[in-house]
């Protein structure tokens, strides 16, 4: 198992010791702390027992849950924390932990957005980060592609957010920094703006022009999650803020990116 020198040791140094220093400087100079956590701080084990349909192209949770906090919509704030989450989220919550303790004990105004899968240009993506970039840069240069996990059909889903539609709800947030002090909020595309692994190939097929064939692998990898939709409903108690930007936009615009890139990324999956 990686120590403090390996993996582990990288997530605690970035995502808990940087948080830390970060709060330490706006604690210096009272600036408002705007912190981007992640959906993976819900703990995995509850997230894969909530109930679901099996659906043509897509797995589909059911309205009725065993667990508050979660719906057809997706999963709020409210939905209970305890269990693992893997090493990446639990440092993340850690450093959610101490956002709220800085903002106690120094008066700073602080946000906590609770980001599902970001997606756009300028994402270097990979399997486990940036998955709709990943998926859309191997139908563009015809790379293999394989489904892993839950009976390797491709059905499992996740909401994804435009960066654009991301960087708009940020600029509200910094131009009022009072009224959104101490929120802690989900930020997605939430159910109506999701797709399957199944979906996204055929969406990549349309727009690239290019067909793959890609494999399945019915093991299902510790850590990963059948469905994740962000509840966003929480929300429209600050703003009126949505996202605009649908999954065959935000595809779209990762294809034209990565044409006008093409040189420079075939070279960097090369390397």
């Amino acid at each position: 198992m990686a120590g403090v020198d390996g993996a582990t040791g990288f997530l605690v140094h970035t995502n808990l010791l940087g948080a830390y220093h970060c709060l330490e400087e706006a604690a210096r100079h009272r600036a408002q702390v705007i912190f981007l956590s992640t959906s993976r701080v819900y703990p995995v084990a509850a997230l894969n027992a909530l109930s679901y349909k099996e659906g043509p192209t897509r797995f589909e949770l059911a309205d009725a849950q065993p667990v508050c906090g979660a719906s057809s919509r997706g999963v709020a704030e409210r939905f209970p924390l305890q269990g693992a989450r893997t090493l990446y989220g639990a440092t993340k919550l850690a450093a959610e932990l101490l956002v709220g303790e800085y903002a106690e004990s120094f008066g700073l105004a602080t946000v906590v957005n609770r980001c599902g899968v970001i997606a756009g240009p300028w994402q270097m993506g990979k399997v486990d980060q940036g998955v709709f970039t990943h998926w859309m840069l191997a139908f563009y240069f015809r790379r293999p592609l394989s489904y892993f996990g839950f009976g390797g059909q491709g059905k499992q889903v996740r909401d994804l957010l435009h960066v654009s539609d991301l960087i708009e709800l940020i600029d509200d947030q910094l131009l009022r920094p009072e009224h959104w002090s101490g929120v802690v909020s989900n930020v997605g595309g939430g159910a109506s703006v999701s797709l399957s692994l199944r979906e996204t190939s055929q969406l990549c097929s349309e727009i690239t022009g290019n067909d793959l064939s890609i494999g399945g692998d019915p093991e299902t990898r510790a850590g990963d999650v059948r469905i994740y939709l962000s509840d966003i409903q929480g929300l429209s108690r600050f703003t009126d803020w949505t996202p605009t930007r649908g999954p065959r936009e935000i595809l779209a615009d990762i294809f034209a990116w990565i044409g006008e890139h093409e040189h420079m990324l075939a070279k960097t999956l090369d390397g």
